[in-house]
């Protein structure tokens, strides 16, 4: 898997600031859950997207619309109802294994 170590150090992070993960690569009818988690009662599914440079776009911009859609959609069907508490973030990681930087952001 390419970018492996990307999602192994944005899981890393988060870990470190208090999440619980709940589940990894997690396939739904409507696509794939990098990372399921929870923190402080909320439960949080996770994009994590990596780009060694902008020239091709930035990570942030590979999460589209219709991503953003199918992630809602994701974490309501492995959450199995739609009345818990749940939020969309993404981990953006700029760069290399060896020379890179985190963004760390909250979807609407």
């Amino acid at each position: 898997m390419k970018g492996a170590w990307a999602e192994e150090r944005a899981l890393r992070y988060l870990l470190e600031r208090g999440y619980r993960l709940l589940g990894r690569n997690r396939r739904t009818p409507f696509g794939e859950v990098d990372l399921f988690l929870e923190k402080d009662g909320v439960y949080v599914v996770v994009e994590v997207k990596q780009r060694r440079s902008d020239r091709f776009g930035t990570p942030l911009e590979a999460i589209t619309p219709g991503k953003v859609r199918r992630l809602w959609q994701s974490a309501r069907y492995l959450l199995g109802r739609d009345d818990l508490p749940v939020r969309l973030e993404a981990v953006l990681v700029h760069g290399s294994p060896e020379d890179f930087r985190l963004e760390h952001l909250v979807l609407e």
